[in-house]
């Protein structure tokens, strides 16, 4: 799973999904994928911005969240996420995952 495709899921699935609030960063193994949930629908790019939570975790575990594979929770509590800033930002996540 590229970050390309990745962040082309997370278009689609943004479009549909709720207000976040915030900024997220998701920091993956070849690259980031920027949520600017900000604006309705969130905006996804590539880029490389600071943001109000920042995620790190691995493409397949991001893949693996958003397909409903694996919760947020186990992930969190196995340490396949890490989460900086923001927790409850992180916690938010449902709306467009």
């Amino acid at each position: 799973m590229s970050t390309d495709d990745l962040v082309r899921r997370m278009q689609d699935k943004a479009t549909k999904g709720g207000d976040l609030g915030a900024t997220v960063k998701f920091v993956l193994e070849d690259g980031v994928i920027f949520v600017d949930g900000r604006s309705s629908p969130a905006e996804v790019s590539d880029a490389d911005r600071d943001a109000d939570c920042t995620i790190r975790c691995s493409a397949e575990t991001l893949d693996r969240l958003m397909t409903g594979d694996l919760s947020a929770t186990m992930a969190f509590m196995t340490g396949k996420i890490k989460v900086e800033g923001d927790m409850t930002v992180a916690m938010k996540l449902s709306a467009i995952l």
